[in-house]
C-alpha cells in the first residue's frame, strides 16, 4: 500500500514532467504516470517507487517526442 509520502510525490510528478516535455499534454503525462505506477502494484518495497515511476515515464515520453 502506498504511503502518504509516495502519493504526494506521485501527485507532483506530472507537473515536473510537463516542464521537461512541454510538447506533450498534461493529460497524456498524467495517464502515463498512472499506468507506470500501477505496474508497481503489489510490490513490497515502496521506497523508490516514485523515482522508478519518474524514470520509466520519462523514457516513454522521450520515445513519444521522437
Amino acid at each position: 500500500m502506498p504511503s502518504s509520502d509516495e502519493i504526494r510525490r506521485l501527485e507532483e510528478l506530472p507537473d515536473r514532467l510537463a516542464q521537461r516535455f512541454p510538447a506533450i499534454s498534461t493529460w497524456t503525462i498524467t495517464t502515463i504516470v498512472h499506468e507506470v505506477h500501477h505496474g508497481f502494484d503489489g510490490r513490497p518495497v515502496r521506497e523508490f517507487v516514485p523515482l522508478l515511476v519518474e524514470r520509466v515515464a520519462a523514457r516513454q515520453l522521450v520515445s513519444a517526442v521522437r
